[in-house]
């Protein structure tokens, strides 16, 4: 069974930086892609950032600059990297992976619980 777990949430003043981390436990065939979503109160949940198997990344213009998404070369571990925070940015951040099953080569996508980002003074 795969699994994602974050960590890393957290309360931060603006200007402020906070690295969020994701685990992925279980068996894949491969790797697609994973990525950071997140959803504010009232909003509709957006892509944050992503990275594919061969690194290659992607961001949402209000994050360019100040987040950076990186991996592992396993797959196993998504992080996020972000920077200059603003209260604009609150939101729950959401991992996201998407793969090929080790038992039936099918197509998944699978969600973390999601982690709370408070940036507020």
């Amino acid at each position: 069974q795969v699994q994602l777990v974050e960590s890393g949430g957290g309360l931060v003043q603006p200007g402020g930086s906070l690295r969020l981390s994701c685990s992925r436990s279980g068996r894949i065939f491969s790797l697609n892609a994973m990525a950071w979503y997140r959803q504010a109160p009232g909003k509709q949940r957006e892509l944050v950032a992503s990275v594919t198997s061969d690194n290659h990344t992607n961001y949402v213009d209000s994050v360019k600059g100040r987040f950076a998404i990186s991996r592992d070369n396993a797959g196993t571990t998504v992080h996020l990297q972000m920077n200059s925070l603003k209260p604009e940015d609150t939101a729950v951040y959401y991992c996201y992976a998407d793969f090929l099953g080790y038992r039936d080569g099918q197509f998944y996508r699978y969600w973390g619980q999601g982690t709370q980002v408070t940036v507020s003074s």
